[in-house]
């Protein structure tokens, strides 16, 4: 089949090329960018070829059924080039994608955001703002789509992960760590398509860069073929090729960015600027468009249509398939993450257990007796951990590893590369079948930071694990010991984070954590031993208040202490000093969970934090905690970074200890 044509004979019976096709891409991008007066017209016009050959002669989706399990994954890494999503969406015929929204590009309310956003429209499998991020979540859906299709077969699983990314994309430090993975894993049906126009933002690539990301991906693992990105034949021939492939594939496509701008094109000026009236008029000519804004022939339009009735066919096929497999309910299930109401039992049993033998064990531990429950009631939990396996013990016995060779396993060396495990645990959550949770220590969270904030922009079920939560770490020193790291993650909308005090609120945490599917959850442990400090098992899970009175006084109270985590005990230790000593009465309060606690009621946080001076007591930054120790409160926490020394030494150092909590409260009480 020649360039011209793979040419398709629509319902009218009229003729149109592939290069027809691509044309009503950059025409659609180029008049939704001028109307919007902002954003990227020039990574459409010049991957509207490789899009087209892409989607008309491979994907498989069907725009009625968006969520069909078995559909292709298209990531579009290059995030700013979003009207190439948009025109796609257009033309293949998401019922969610009319043309006035894409003529409402970029604007409140329009689906059309400014970057492709997960849930703001059909068909988006992931949020991509941040460059890079999208190529490593999408490393992530190809582990998930591997791990399903070792289960369930090709019979049921069967589909690929597509990738366009851009020059940028290549150049952030995730992407390193998130090739080396999927070459490492051998992920066959990731298909990297990289838009190589050798142009960014201050102009040529060459103002910045040498890398030969060819030989870059190529010492990944990866299968690496460079072709003409506006050769139609080519561009086929290396999907092919790479589909066919046992390694995933980076395909250059050496392109001409804002491709059909006669002035314009192959510069840095179509990166992210609207054309101008003059050059769209132009490009009009240029490529032989001689139609209004938004207008798209019919003859067109019905072509693309095409590629959405074949979808159709194959989802239809597929549902026979998936009717007449033994398996068809597991799978079901299994990529609805539902899960067994037996496992609920058991950590409500595990709970009751552990407070009748007052278990003391650091929380960490507890975390992994916790996990030894989980993983042996489902089987849709996929663990890892960034080089950390035995610190942040995410692993549990019979839970056996992922390798290049064998996908039967359910847990990921991730290796040292907290940003891409991060982004990759984004990619099988998004791809549905698994709950992926990874762990690393808690002042690492700067390094998986974005990945976060989009598991949270999202609102994935993501459970982040992670240890060595304060100074209690002792001697690694600063560097390792998390101050502001709480705060932060605090700040960001759309998360719960959790801090534990003992084995029970571990269990409890964990729990809410599968509850919770909409959101993520950060699960922070502790490396030193804790006590148990429930006095009675009770049914309910009091975590889920986010914060509740481990400790009420018989007297009115006179003081209250407010902790999280390896802090709680101290504090405990303190209400005892003020009422045996000082025949002050103290009430504690554990917190773990600051998000869940602002959701409650009012009037129960009133009855929890009360009317009595209140000291805060955490082993890290301030921020936050004025909100619930008031104007007249105090705090006993880190006012800058740690120290290398024992954990005992650091708390004494730093003044987290009963004798000042004491010191603290009698001085608020005597003010009173």
């Amino acid at each position: 089949m020649n360039t011209q044509a793979f040419l398709q004979e629509t319902p009218t019976a009229e003729i149109v090329s592939e290069s027809d096709m691509a044309n009503a891409i950059r025409a659609l991008a180029m008049d939704s960018v001028q109307k919007a007066n902002s954003g990227h017209p020039g990574m459409p016009m010049g991957m509207a070829d490789v899009a087209t050959v892409l989607f008309n002669r491979f994907i498989k989706l069907d725009p009625l059924h968006p969520q069909w399990p078995d559909r292709d994954r298209f990531v579009l890494s290059a995030g700013h080039g979003s009207m190439l999503q948009y025109a796609l969406h257009y033309l293949i015929g998401y019922p969610d994608m009319p043309i006035e929204e894409l003529q409402r590009f970029r604007q409140l309310g329009a689906k059309t955001a400014g970057h492709p956003e997960y849930g703001h429209a059909q068909g988006i499998e992931t949020t991509t703002g941040p460059l890079g991020q999208g190529l490593a979540t999408a490393v992530g859906m190809a582990m998930a789509e591997r791990l399903l299709r070792q289960r369930y077969g090709e019979e049921i699983v069967d589909h690929f992960t597509y990738v366009i990314a851009g020059d940028g994309c290549l150049q952030e430090g995730i992407s390193h760590e998130a090739i080396d993975l999927a070459g490492h894993l051998k992920l066959a049906r990731l298909v990297v398509l990289w838009d190589n126009n050798s142009i960014s933002i201050d102009g040529l690539t060459s103002l910045s860069t040498s890398m030969d990301q060819l030989a870059r991906f190529k010492a990944a693992g990866f299968e690496v073929e460079e072709i003409d990105g506006h050769d139609f034949e080519a561009i086929a021939a290396a999907i092919t090729r790479a589909r066919l492939s046992d390694r995933p594939s980076l395909i250059s496509c050496r392109t001409i960015i804002g491709k059909g701008a006669p002035k314009l094109q192959g510069t840095e000026k179509t990166h992210g600027a609207p054309l101008g009236e003059a050059e769209i008029a132009a490009t009009r000519l240029a490529i032989d468009w001689p139609h209004q804004p938004f207008d798209v022939p019919e003859a067109i339009v019905e072509t693309w249509r095409n590629v959405a009735r074949r979808g159709a066919d194959e989802r239809r096929e597929w549902c026979v398939r998936l009717s007449a497999s033994l398996q068809a309910e597991a799978f079901k299930q299994e990529v609805q993450k539902e899960l067994p109401a037996e496992l609920f039992d058991a950590l409500n049993a595990f709970r009751r257990e552990h407070v009748e033998k007052a278990t003391k064990v650091a929380t960490r531990k507890a975390s992994e007796m916790v996990l030894g429950v989980i993983n042996g009631a489902t089987q849709i939990t996929i663990g890892g951990s960034a080089d950390l396996t035995h610190s942040n013990l995410t692993i549990t016995p019979g839970l056996r590893d992922i390798t290049p060779d064998d996908f039967t396993g359910r847990y990921i060396h991730y290796g040292i590369r907290e940003h891409a495990m991060a982004a990759a645990m984004n990619g099988i959550a998004l791809h549905g079948g698994f709950i992926p949770y990874g762990g690393t220590f808690l002042a690492f969270a700067d390094y998986a930071r974005g990945a976060i904030r989009l598991s949270a922009l999202m609102g994935q079920q993501v459970i982040y694990v992670m240890t060595h939560d304060s100074i209690g770490l002792g001697e690694d020193g600063p560097t390792h010991q998390p101050i502001e790291h709480l705060a932060m993650l605090r700040a960001t909308p759309g998360i719960n984070v959790f801090r534990p005090a003992d084995i029970i609120e571990t269990a409890e945490c964990w729990e809410l954590a599968l509850r919770y599917t909409d959101r993520p959850s950060i699960i922070v442990l502790s490396r030193q031993n804790l006590p148990m400090l429930r006095q009675a098992h009770v049914e309910e899970n009091r975590s889920a208040r986010g914060a509740y009175v481990l400790r009420e006084p018989a007297e009115p109270r006179a003081v209250t202490l407010l902790a999280t985590g390896s802090e709680v005990e101290i504090a405990c230790t303190a209400a005892d000093i003020l009422r045996g000593q000082h025949k002050i009465a103290a009430a504690v309060v554990s917190m773990p969970s600051w998000e869940l606690f602002e959701a409650q009621t009012p009037a129960y946080r009133r009855s929890v934090l009360a009317a009595a001076p209140r000291v805060g007591i955490e082993a890290a930054a301030r921020l936050g905690w004025d909100r619930w120790i008031g104007e007249k409160g105090a705090f006993i926490g880190m006012q800058g970074f740690g120290a290398s020394a024992p954990a005992s030494d650091l708390y004494r150092h730093f003044g987290i200890t009963p004798e000042n909590i004491v010191a603290t409260a009698r001085k608020l009480v005597n003010k009173e």
